[in-house]
């Protein structure tokens, strides 16, 4: 059996905001937009589908999702970016490998990490 990623869906309030959040911060490319007014990001090959509530799911829906995890190797130029900005850094900490790690705050209280790459 193969299995592979395909997309993560973020539920928003305001998908238009959101998806420009992922582009202007995150670094993606918004590769799609739906009629009803979904977007489809490309997050360094991560597809994200953003969008509100879908009116006629019948399963439970609710916004938002736990994190998101991006290596860079720039992690101090972006951490002075995301402050710079009002963006809310949640925490800075070292985890395993020595690496240090930047959580911080995206639209609807999703948490999102930036990694340093070792």
């Amino acid at each position: 059996m193969t299995l592979k990623l395909n997309h993560l869906h973020l539920k928003t309030k305001n998908p238009k905001e959101t998806a420009q959040f992922y582009v202007d911060i995150m670094g993606g490319v918004i590769t799609n937009q739906s009629a009803s007014g979904g977007y489809r990001v490309n997050l360094h090959g991560l597809s994200l589908n953003i969008t509100d509530l879908h009116p006629k799911q019948s399963r439970k829906q609710t916004y938002g999702m736990e994190h998101i995890a991006i290596d860079t190797d720039e992690l101090d130029t972006i951490v002075t970016k995301l402050k710079a900005l009002g963006i809310g850094i949640l925490e800075e900490a070292v985890v395993s490998g020595g690496r240090r790690v930047c959580f911080f705050e995206g639209p609807d209280g999703v948490q999102l990490e930036f990694i340093e790459m070792k």
